[in-house]
């Protein structure tokens, strides 16, 4: 088992898995064997916040990595569709537009990528002649 928080026990990271599984806090305590109003308060507690709300981040960010290991195949498509002679006009101009805009957001996201980049530089040497 994933040790969330060094101070949380057991019960309490069967309860963050089970909350991020289920669709409702009373599945998870079903699913955990721990009491409703349990949960409850344990989510009112700082160190089960944090730990559940890094819980999620994780599995977000595995849920995001599947979807990125797809693009490609997603985005091909796509040129696929737009480029078929059989495809009606408007799934055609469909096709286009999410091409467009996603190569337009990828680009605005390389654009500020850079920025900070370049800010977190200029904040490295300013603390350096420091």
């Amino acid at each position: 088992m994933a040790d969330f928080h060094g101070k949380l026990g057991r019960k309490q990271e069967e309860a963050i898995i089970a909350v991020l599984s289920t669709r409702t806090v009373e599945e998870a305590a079903r699913a955990c064997n721990t009491p409703p109003r349990t949960l409850y308060r344990w989510q009112k507690e700082p160190a089960f916040d944090k730990a559940f709300q890094e819980a999620r981040r994780r599995a977000f960010g595995q849920a995001t990595a599947r979807l990125q290991h797809g693009a490609s195949v997603a985005a091909t498509t796509l040129l696929k569709v737009m480029l078929d002679t059989a495809t009606p006009a408007s799934t055609k101009v469909r096709a286009a537009e999410c091409v467009l805009t996603h190569a337009a957001k990828a680009i605005e996201l390389e654009d500020i990528e850079a920025r900070v980049s370049e800010r977190e530089r200029a904040a490295d040497e300013t603390s350096k002649r420091k």
